[in-house]
């Protein structure tokens, strides 16, 4: 048994199976072949298609049939990953040349999704019928055995064009991702042409045909002078912008309309942009808004922005493009498996690569139809020859025992056994020598070929085999020719599928956005105790303060370009500009504050809320759980950061109280057992926001702070202490870090 056990290190088997794995993903799930520009999951479908014969002229098949073909045939990987691959290929405003005619709700560009699988229908579109899969019975490519070794599919298809690039990709595997942008298709094929006929073509004389990337969607790609890096890398940001357009609109508003939207908003980025648009509004970033609506439609993208008479339209689009995504960067990374290895690649290695794949599969097509017409050659001119001596064929056809007899004799010339009228037939017939073909095609010819017209019609038909053998044979052997024949077919799916570019390319200054200057003025900032926030007018809060103190947990007047801060009992400072809470009426229900800010509500608990330029002005007390506290200067607290720690903490403490020092004179500490302890507020040290703090209280062991109250000198304040009152300001003042009295009434 020891013998069989093999040691080795377990890095090393973790090593080499996360490789194996990793290389599994790329190569068969997630990266495009750069010959055919598809993933696995696409090939197999678009062959099951045109295994099951769904081809542009047929009717549509329902897609669950599709689907599940393809599963158990191809791809055992469940039927999402393929109807998902399915639908997208059916999608216009995601692929430049849509690989699949779909028929049904297959979704729209704002996100909502395809139908089930068992409503919707398919079918081959005809550019993928004709150019993708039309030459797979000329053994242009290698077939492999599928999953369980019962069918065989191809490794790659023969596609005609640069599909990586006219159709895009986008794919995650293992430590890599692909994303490539789709490209204008008659510039793509030009690119070909042209590098077909100059192979020392740089990317930048590659340019010259390809302006730049195409989206389904439009757009203006604003970023033209940085293209050039992005294609001889493989790699970069492409910044798009939507296509706005300005109307006159009611009451002598202005409509902003946006037409073209860029790439990356395809799906519930429409929503998202719309939402954002509205939050402006809201947060008071712009007052020029009247009203948003989405009037898009079958005939195209149309969002409409109602503004105010005297918007500043220029300034307003320029906050669009810096406020939400009608402005927005698509990462380029054009990976795909070249060689059966990941490669990110210029734009030449693609073109490279793309035109060694069309000389590879011309080849071999014009190897096979060569191969073919030879063949046919060799019938015809041995029934050319047999219809010149057909009656002494008749005549050993009729004196043969056998099939195997007269084979015999018309290959090999042995005439023994066959009864032959006269010596000269015998002697005739010794000389024949067909070839074993051109015998069993004679064996097999029917009595009508033998009519006049039927002949002639096989001389042409001999003739033009030959005329083919001859181009074939020129093909194959003159580079020249192949490059021609390939540039043929290039300017023959130009000229039936050529688009006019949608995407415009342009150099475009970055997006200035000037913030109209904001009136300060007083507002009153009110928080209830569920930590709905928000803003109202001084002047109401003034009107109603009692009842606001009596209902809300914290109000304050703050300037509305100012901040609020949040102490918690975590020990941490959350800030939130004046302008991100909404301003209503004080019946208003407001924002939740983790909303708008980092507060967790299942961690954290606000212990104090108070307007940052207060605090500049004042000195803050923290005590926390354990007994240790600190004075702090407000102006520590000012702070640019959303969040940062406002004090430090031991383990298993908490902040309990933060309070803002006016006339305090006395602090009071109140412990779960119910010591009280009373000393003076100035002998507690001022420290550092980052310090911990000194003791207040010396507290027994499972013991902690429960409460803290202030008193002023002579003043008054009574609380309930054991369901009966206690009067705070006849406990007796001491020291600082004791233990306090413990009071029974």
């Amino acid at each position: 048994m020891e013998d069989r056990i093999i040691k080795t290190e377990y890095s090393e088997i973790m090593q080499k199976s996360f490789i194996d794995y990793a290389m599994s993903v790329i190569v068969a799930r997630a990266l495009p072949d750069i010959r055919d520009g598809l993933k696995p999951v696409q090939r197999r479908t678009l062959y099951d298609m045109y295994e099951l014969g769904i081809r542009y002229d047929r009717p549509y098949r329902k897609s669950a049939r599709i689907v599940g073909d393809t599963m158990g045939k191809y791809h055992p990987h469940g039927d999402s990953s393929i109807y998902d691959c399915l639908v997208v290929m059916t999608q216009d405003f995601k692929k430049m040349v849509p690989l699949v005619d779909g028929h049904g709700n297959f979704g729209n560009i704002e996100g909502d999704g395809a139908a089930a699988m068992r409503y919707t229908e398919a079918r081959l579109s005809k550019i993928t019928q004709e150019n993708f899969l039309e030459d797979l019975d000329k053994n242009v490519v290698d077939f492999l055995p599928n999953f369980d070794e019962t069918e065989k599919e191809p490794s790659v298809l023969p596609v005609k064009i640069p599909n990586f690039l006219v159709n895009g990709s986008e794919g995650i595997a293992v430590g890599m991702a692909t994303s490539t942008p789709p490209h204008n298709l008659a510039e793509v094929i030009d690119a070909e042409i042209a590098f077909i006929q100059n192979d020392t073509l740089t990317t930048k004389d590659l340019m010259k045909y390809i302006k730049g990337p195409d989206f389904p969607t439009g757009g203006i790609v604003i970023n033209k002078d940085e293209l050039l890096s992005i294609y001889e890398t493989g790699t970069g940001k492409i910044r798009i912008r939507g296509k706005v357009e300005t109307e006159k609109g009611k009451n002598g508003h202005i409509n902003l309309v946006i037409t073209e939207i860029p790439y990356t908003m395809i799906g519930m980025g429409i929503g998202k942009f719309m939402s954002d648009v509205a939050e402006l509004a809201e947060k008071k970033i712009t007052n020029d808004i009247v009203d948003i609506s989405n009037q898009s439609s079958k005939e195209g993208i149309r969002i409409v922005i109602e503004l105010k008479k005297d918007t500043d339209v220029e300034n307003f689009t320029n906050l669009l493009y810096k406020k939400t995504k009608l402005e927005d960067t698509f990462g380029v990374n054009m990976l795909a498996i070249d060689n059966g290895r990941p490669e990110t690649m210029s734009l030449r290695d693609i073109m490279r690569a793309c035109t060694d794949f069309q000389y590879e599969i011309t080849t071999r097509k014009y190897t096979t139809l060569l191969k073919k017409e030879q063949e046919k050659k060799e019938i015809q001119e041995g029934l050319i020859k047999a219809c010149n001596v057909i009656d002494l064929v008749i005549e050993i056809l009729r004196g043969s025992k056998d099939r195997a007899m007269a084979k015999n004799c018309l290959v090999n010339g042995i005439t023994e056994g066959i009864n032959f009228k006269s010596r000269e037939s015998k002697a005739m017939a010794a000389q024949l020598m067909f070839t074993e073909a051109q015998a069993d095609a004679i064996l097999e010819m029917r009595l009508y070929k033998l009519i006049g017209l039927e002949l002639d019609a096989l001389v042409k038909e001999h003739e033009n085999t030959v005329a083919n053998i001859y181009r074939y044979e020129d093909i194959l052997e003159s580079h020249d020719s192949m490059s021609m024949v390939i540039q043929d077919e290039l300017v023959r799916i130009k000229k039936e599928y050529n688009q006019a570019r949608k995407t415009v390319i342009d150099n475009r200054e970055n997006a200035v956005y000037e913030e109209k200057p904001v009136e300060e003025m007083d507002v009153a900032f009110i928080m209830d105790r569920f930590g709905y926030a928000k803003t109202i007018d001084a002047t109401t809060y003034e009107k109603n303060k009692e009842t606001i103190e009596n209902e809300f947990k914290f109000s304050f007047i703050m300037k509305n370009t100012g901040k609020v801060c949040f102490f918690t009992n975590m020990g941490n400072l959350h800030t939130v500009k004046a302008t991100d809470l909404p301003q209503g009426k004080m019946r208003d229900k407001g924002v939740p504050i983790d909303n708008i800010s980092n507060f967790d509500t299942s961690k954290e608990t606000i212990i104090l809320a108070a307007s940052q330029s207060d605090l500049n002005l004042y000195r803050l007390l923290f005590t926390t759980k354990m007994s240790m506290m600190k004075v702090v200067d407000g102006g520590e607290f000012d702070v640019s950061k959303r969040t940062v720690a406002a004090t430090k903490l031991t383990d298993g403490d908490e902040v309990v109280n933060v309070e803002i020092l006016h006339t305090q004179k006395t602090v009071i500490l109140c412990s779960n057992e119910g010591y009280f302890l009373r000393f003076n507020v100035d002998t507690i040290p001022e420290k550092k926001k980052a310090a911990v703090g000194v003791r207040g209280m010396r507290l027994t062991k499972n013991d902690y702070v429960r409460e803290v109250y202030y008193l002023n000198d002579m003043e008054e304040r009574t609380i309930k202490h054991n369901d009966k009152d206690l009067h705070l300001g006849h406990l007796k003042v001491t020291s600082r870090d004791t233990k306090g009295t413990k009071v029974r009434l």
